[in-house]
């Protein structure tokens, strides 16, 4: 079985395609093609309500351009999720529905308490019975979800993201808000507290601090990265560091975000999975044809 994922997010548009592997009982998905276009529609969104038509032309090119990669893939099963940007924008339903008319591409704007319950579905094999806050840092948006011994008690959604911190479009009121919830639901009788972090700029830093998969990296680390980080211009970040021109810009406003809400909930280190939405998305794939076909296989019956 081969199933695509298109996270249609803040900063960049992310396209996956993977094979479904069964082996000893155990399910594994093996990546076939993976696309990153840093089409950066929070930069029109967050200053302006609304997608430029420039960045439409963009996107709907782009949108065609994953169509075809679908069809040669011959993709059994597809979902097309779009986040902050999309969900704020005036225009982005109608978008949407443009696409929909134009590609036959449904395309499913999501708020973020689904975005949310889709990067658990990701990260839930890497959580043992402990406390975990998970951080989840888009361009637009900032996700919150606390776990407590395996089981997520509490979730939040907040208008705070690399794209629009860089862009100056972050609230004081949204900043001091978060800070209020993370302290009010991360209680001390929960104990000792890991982080646990997903977007592309958290796995930079885990990549930059030179950590196998699976260990954890200090806050201090976190740190320590971050102030080397912004010690370099863009062109050094870019060429030295090896890093995208829509990543140098924003992984500094990133950072604050996963330093702040991790002081506030006293977490001195993070787990990095590096997964995100789209691996959320494949697993909902499968969850979805594994129960249509035992629902056909009970017909047959």
């Amino acid at each position: 079985m081969k199933l695509a994922a298109i996270d249609i997010g803040s900063n960049a548009i992310r396209f996956q395609v993977s094979t479904v592997l069964e082996r000893n009982k155990k399910i594994m998905f093996k990546k076939l093609e993976y696309v990153r276009f840093p089409l950066r529609l929070g930069h029109d969104v967050f200053s302006s309500n609304s997608i430029s038509e420039k960045s439409i032309a963009k996107f709907k090119k782009l949108m065609k351009a994953y169509k075809l990669l679908i069809e040669l893939y011959e993709v059994d099963d597809y979902m097309f999720c779009a986040t902050s940007a999309m969900r704020e924008s005036e225009n982005g339903e109608e978008l949407a529905r443009q696409v929909r008319e134009e590609l036959g591409i449904t395309i499913n704007i999501i708020d973020g308490h689904l975005e949310a319950e889709l990067i658990n579905k990701a990260i839930a094999s890497y959580l043992l019975h402990e406390t975990y806050l998970h951080i989840d840092v888009g361009g637009g948006s900032t996700e919150l979800n606390l776990f407590l011994k395996g089981k997520k008690i509490n979730t939040r959604s907040f208008r705070m993201g690399s794209v629009r911190m860089l862009e100056h479009h972050d609230s004081p009121v949204v900043w001091q808000d978060m800070e209020k919830w993370v302290k009010d639901h991360v209680k001390k009788e929960y104990g000792k507290v890991t982080a646990v972090g997903t977007g592309g700029n958290i796995s930079k830093i885990f990549e930059l601090a030179q950590k196998k998969p699976g260990q954890v990296i200090s806050l201090k680390k976190v740190k320590a990265i971050k102030k080397m980080v912004e010690a370099k211009t863009l062109e050094q970040r870019i060429y030295e560091l090896q890093m995208n021109p829509d990543r140098a810009d924003v992984i500094i406003p990133a950072s604050n975000i996963y330093i702040n809400v991790m002081e506030w909930a006293k977490a001195k280190s993070i787990l990095v999975p590096d997964v995100g939405l789209k691996d959320g998305m494949l697993l909902h794939l499968l969850e979805r044809n594994m129960k249509q076909k035992k629902i056909e296989f009970k017909a047959k019956k």
